[in-house]
C-alpha cells in the first residue's frame, strides 16, 4: 500500500507538492479503485513518448514538413494528401518511423508493461501513439488497443484485404528528405492487387472503426473499468474524450498524469473519485502502477 501522509517518501511528497496534489488524495483514489471491480484501463498519448525523445504530434517540433513546405497535421496526415502525393507522404512517414524506432521505451512504458504482466486480463491499454513503444516495452497486442494505428504496419490502400502487414525491413533506416527510389516503391505496393500500401494509421479525414482501431471495444472498456489512468494526452481527439467522459459520468476512479492541465484534468478534478497528478509520466506512472499491482479488487 501507499504510505500514509506522514511517511510518504520524500520524492513522492515533492512531486505532490509540485503538482499541487495532496498526497492523501491519490491514496484515496487508489483505495477506491481497490474496491471497484473491472479492468484497470490506461489511456496514453504523445506525452509519454515525448520522454523518450519523440516530439509530440502537434507540437512545434512535430515532423510536418514535405520538401521545402511546412504543413499543419490536418493538411498532411490525410487520405486526400496520400491520394495526391503517395510517394512524398510515404517518405515522410518512413523518416518519422525511423525516428520512432531509434527511441527507447522509458520508465513509464516499462511500468505499464510490468503492470500488465502482473494483472493479466485485468489490464487494458488504450494508446493514441503510433510509435510502437508500448509493444516494444512488453505490452501485448491483445491487451493494447492502438486506436490510431502503428507505424510499423501497412495495409492495402485499395482495401483488397482487411489485414495489416509489417513494414518491410528494407525500409527501416530512412533519412530525412530521402525520396523513394524504384525498389522502395515496389516494396510499398500491395502484393495482392498492386495498389499502393498505406501506413496503418488513422488520418484526420478518416473515422474510427472497430476492426482496425477498436472503437467499440474502447468505449466498452470505459463502461466497465475499475479505474482509468490517463497519461500524457491533451484531449484533442474524439475517442479518448469519449472514453474519459464515460468513466467520469460513472464516477469511477480517474487519475490524470500530465505536465499541463487539459480537458481531462477538468474531468478528474470535477469527479468525486478523480485527481490530477501534474508532472512527467516517468515520475508518476511507476509509482501509480506499483500501487495498482498491489491493490487487487476486494472479493467482498
Amino acid at each position: 500500500m501507499m504510505a500514509p501522509p506522514s511517511s510518504v517518501p520524500d520524492s513522492a511528497q515533492t512531486r505532490a507538492g509540485e503538482s499541487n496534489l495532496d498526497a492523501t488524495r491519490l491514496q484515496e483514489i487508489l483505495e477506491i479503485a481497490r474496491h471497484t471491480p473491472g479492468p484497470r484501463v490506461v489511456l496514453t498519448g504523445a506525452g509519454i513518448s515525448a520522454e523518450s525523445g519523440i516530439p509530440t504530434f502537434r507540437g512545434a517540433e512535430g515532423y510536418w514538413q514535405v520538401g521545402s513546405r511546412n504543413y499543419q497535421p490536418s493538411e498532411l496526415a490525410t487520405l486526400r494528401a496520400f491520394t495526391e502525393m503517395p510517394a512524398e507522404i510515404w517518405a515522410w512517414y518512413l523518416y518519422r518511423r525511423a525516428v520512432c524506432r531509434a527511441a527507447l521505451p522509458n520508465d513509464g512504458h516499462r511500468a505499464l508493461a510490468e503492470l500488465e504482466a502482473t494483472l493479466g486480463d485485468r489490464f487494458l491499454l488504450i494508446t493514441q501513439n503510433v510509435d510502437g513503444l508500448h509493444l516494444r516495452a512488453g505490452n501485448s497486442q491483445d491487451r493494447t488497443y492502438q486506436i490510431h494505428g502503428n507505424l510499423d504496419f501497412t495495409r492495402c490502400s485499395a482495401g483488397c484485404h482487411i489485414g495489416v502487414d509489417p513494414l518491410p525491413d528494407e525500409l527501416s533506416a530512412w533519412r530525412k528528405d530521402q525520396a523513394l527510389d524504384a525498389a522502395s516503391r515496389e516494396l510499398l505496393h500491395c502484393p495482392h492487387c498492386g495498389a499502393w500500401l498505406r501506413p496503418h494509421v488513422l488520418w484526420f479525414d478518416e473515422c474510427y472503426d472497430e476492426v482496425r482501431y477498436r472503437f467499440e471495444s474502447s468505449l466498452s472498456a470505459a463502461e466497465s473499468c475499475g479505474i482509468l489512468l490517463i497519461v500524457g494526452t491533451s484531449g484533442a481527439t474524439n475517442l479518448p474524450m469519449q472514453v474519459a467522459a464515460r468513466v467520469a459520468e460513472r464516477g469511477a476512479p480517474l487519475i490524470v498524469v500530465d505536465p499541463e492541465p487539459s480537458p481531462f484534468t477538468d474531468m478528474a478534478e470535477a469527479s468525486p473519485a478523480g485527481c490530477f497528478a501534474q508532472g512527467l509520466a516517468g515520475e508518476w506512472v511507476p509509482q501509480i502502477c506499483a500501487e495498482l499491482a498491489n491493490k487487487p479488487v476486494n472479493p467482498s
